[in-house]
């Protein structure tokens, strides 16, 4: 098969690292990748977000299978112009990947559709939404920017004062642009996160392990939501029977609601969920592999990913799985400093050779914000490199990842030491 990715980040590369490892691969393309994934794959000078460009490339070169990484081109109708075209393509079309383009449309559907999720209201106008929050105030809530805003545009506020500069923010300074024209604010549920994916055709679901995603920039989930700093697999709070509870009361519900709304989903629908006792809620859906779980995930698959994700595009899913490894993984972000705010790029990468070479094939080192100057490895990003390591149990994987991030400088490197805190307290 002839596979063509569309993104250029960890996610993107983690994708590529797994699908050259299919005998079913006959090449691989990615637009625009970066410098780790041209180590596997032809990359190509378009941007995620060139609908047109990419659609003509792939008709001509005649690709069989498209696979979209970042939530964007998703969004902008990518999947529904591929398919228009006859291209198969993996990643929902524009009216699915709403679950993600829209905070609002999102909470309004899982309330339709009987979903458990925190209490919410909507707000276009900066002085109703402050005044909501004066009457109301009680406790931490949740401010959300209604469109995309790359994992960043979600405040958790303690503090009433917080949680006006974070409606400021979003609707007056429009730190995110237009994904500030409404915000939901949201009661704040408290217990311990979990991220939970599945690969649909849009009838029926293959579910993968559970991840657990470290979004706060400071150890001790302190400070700022990044993108991500790092996730492990699996997360031992996310026990059978909240599995059994998930799949019945988050993932069949959606999907029964897309198919009573005409809406044919193929992709990824990935549920981030509140766990607390046994008590579950649904924080956020996303339509794509989450960044950074995906590189804790992928590498415990012991099955070829590309018929499953060929057969999901193709729509019909029916008598495939997936096997998955005993290891534990786990995946720590090395940054730059200041994200995620303000960072500087251009510094030398060294290391990552010696990273990956000492750990007996059970490190990989995943490129997000990377670029090459003057024929060196340089920075490029905020999130710079997601270095992921699986071993027979959780410690031994986290000395074997942090053994790793060790070897890896560059100037103002940072990454969190305490990933998978919550688990090693379990």
């Amino acid at each position: 098969m002839r596979v063509l990715i569309v993104g250029g980040g960890g996610r993107e590369h983690t994708l590529a690292w797994k699908l050259v490892q299919s005998p079913f691969l006959e090449r691989l393309y990615c637009a625009p990748g970066n410098p780790g994934i041209a180590g596997v794959a032809e990359c190509l000078d378009f941007a995620a977000d060139d609908v047109d460009g990419l659609k003509k490339w792939a008709l001509q070169e005649k690709i069989d299978l498209t696979v979209v990484g970042p939530e964007a081109p998703l969004v902008l109708g990518l999947a529904d112009s591929f398919r228009e075209a006859g291209l198969k393509v993996f990643g929902p079309g524009r009216a699915g990947a709403r679950l993600e383009g829209s905070k609002v449309w999102a909470k309004q559907k899982m309330k339709e559709w009987g979903i458990p999720s925190a209490a919410f209201a909507v707000f276009e106008n900066f002085e109703e939404a402050r005044s909501h929050l004066a009457r109301f105030y009680g406790g931490p809530v949740v401010i959300k920017a209604d469109g995309l805003a790359a994992g960043k545009g979600v405040t958790v506020a303690s503090g009433l004062s917080e949680a006006e500069q974070a409606l400021y923010d979003i609707m007056i300074e429009k730190k995110f642009g237009e994904a500030g024209n409404r915000v939901v604010i949201e009661q704040c549920l408290s217990g311990e996160e979990v991220s939970v994916l599945a690969v649909t055709d849009g009838k029926s679901l293959v579910f993968l392990p559970s991840s657990q995603d470290h979004k706060a920039i400071y150890e001790g989930d302190k400070g700022p939501n990044t993108g991500g700093m790092g996730a492990y697999s699996p997360a031992p709070v996310y026990t059978g029977e909240l599995a059994r509870r998930t799949e019945e009361q988050v993932f069949w519900p959606l999907l029964k609601g897309f198919n009573d709304a005409g809406i044919d989903f193929r992709g990824v629908i990935y549920a981030g969920l509140m766990i607390s006792g046994d008590k579950l809620n649904v924080l956020e859906y996303n339509v794509r592999f989450g960044d950074p779980e995906a590189q804790a995930l992928i590498p415990r698959m012991k099955s070829d990913l590309l018929p499953l994700l060929d057969a999901a595009a193709g729509g019909d899913l029916k008598g495939l799985d997936a096997e998955w490894r005993e290891d534990p993984a786990v995946c720590v972000v090395l940054a730059s400093r200041g994200y995620p705010g303000s960072y500087e790029k251009g510094f030398p990468i060294d290391g990552i050779d010696e990273a990956e070479q000492e750990a007996e094939g059970r490190v990989a080192v995943f490129h997000a914000g990377t670029t090459i100057k003057d024929g060196r490895l340089v920075t490029k990003g905020g999130r710079v490199l997601g270095v992921t390591a699986w071993d027979e149990n959780l410690r031994r994987a986290l000395d074997r990842v942090y053994g790793a991030c060790d070897k890896i400088k560059f100037e103002g490197a940072y990454y969190r030491r305490d990933i998978a805190h919550r688990a090693l307290k379990r």
